[in-house]
């Protein structure tokens, strides 16, 4: 996020860091991406770290209440410390485990910390189109993550998109938006503006998410989107593993790219030929999830910042764009 969280004494993150043994020296907060807070962190020693501070309120791909979300932000942490630890997959971010040995540690009652080593590297960027030879070790990545024995720490994710049946009675009663903040009203409009269109897209992926066959899946990422890569000379690291669930190949494929020649060197590794209708299945799943964000967010109490200001903008395109 690029706002700095209004609620929160930034003490209580230096208090939390000393489960992990470190105490910190300086503290910079560091605006970057959307849905979870980060800093940066330097410990008496000159060693750098790098902290996430998740919003436990507005999760709902991980849950709908702050408990459920804590509990699952933590399965999703372990899995990705153990997809590291012990499935030898260097390219996998993982977050550090504390002195008691966890991944998550609650601060205060809506936020959770998770701390990582301060990696170096060159960040990709949403939007971005990688170039061939990346999107083959992007491909050579997932195949691994893919082929090896799945965590028992990780969730099923079904294709559904959580949160789902909220935003189609949000979509039918935009008046239940409430007016808790600068964007609820704007919202409701345009969900008044939109919603037979939306809910008809909601129920055309149910159709089609029921016929989805969920005897093979594998540990998918969820987001492996050029964001969520950290580019070293060896090849890419990924990061933001909250996502990280089972489910089919293709929630991670689409992402990468929806073209069979695109994907023929995962099919050649792997051994798996991506299904053309889960690939826009799940592009799909992406967009309406992001309007469930969206909306839930628009819906709780919230300010005028520039994290709200995108999320707007984005929510408006993507609903316009659900119609075309």
């Amino acid at each position: 996020m690029w706002d700095r969280p209004v609620d929160l004494d930034e003490h209580s993150i230096q208090d939390a860091l000393r489960e992990w043994g470190i105490h910190t020296a300086a503290l910079a907060h560091l605006p970057l991406g959307f849905g979870d807070h980060h800093w940066s962190t330097t410990d008496t020693s000159g060693r750098r770290w790098f902290l996430t501070l998740a919003d436990l309120e507005h999760k709902p791909f991980l849950g709908a209440d702050p408990e459920a979300v804590l509990r699952n932000l933590g399965l999703a942490m372990d899995t990705a410390a153990r997809l590291h630890d012990e499935g030898g997959l260097g390219f996998v971010v993982a977050p550090l485990r504390s002195v008691r040995g966890a991944t998550v540690r609650r601060v205060g009652d809506r936020y959770a910390l998770s701390v990582f080593p301060y990696t170096r590297g060159t960040p990709g960027h949403f939007g971005q189109t990688l170039e061939p030879e990346q999107r083959t070790r992007v491909l050579d990545a997932l195949a691994r993550l893919h082929g090896r024995t799945p965590p028992d720490t990780v969730r099923a994710v079904p294709p559904e998109p959580a949160g789902a049946d909220r935003l189609a009675e949000l979509a039918g009663a935009p008046e239940k938006i409430g007016d808790q903040g600068p964007f609820a009203e704007l919202t409701a409009e345009l969900l008044a503006e939109h919603g037979a269109v939306l809910l008809g897209r909601l129920e055309e992926f149910g159709r089609r998410a029921a016929e989805v066959d969920g005897s093979r899946v594998v540990t998918t990422h969820g987001e492996p989107h050029p964001g969520n890569l950290l580019w070293r000379e060896a090849g890419p690291l990924f990061v933001d593993w909250d996502t990280v669930g089972l489910a089919v190949p293709e929630r991670d494929l689409w992402l990468v790219g929806d073209d069979p020649e695109d994907l023929a060197r995962y099919t050649e590794v792997a051994g798996h030929e991506p299904d053309p209708a889960l690939l826009a299945l799940y592009r799909l799943r992406w967009d309406l999830q992001d309007v469930v964000e969206f909306v839930d967010r628009f819906a709780a109490p919230h300010r005028r910042g520039a994290d709200t200001e995108q999320a707007w903008r984005d929510l408006g395109a993507i609903l316009a764009g659900l119609g075309r």
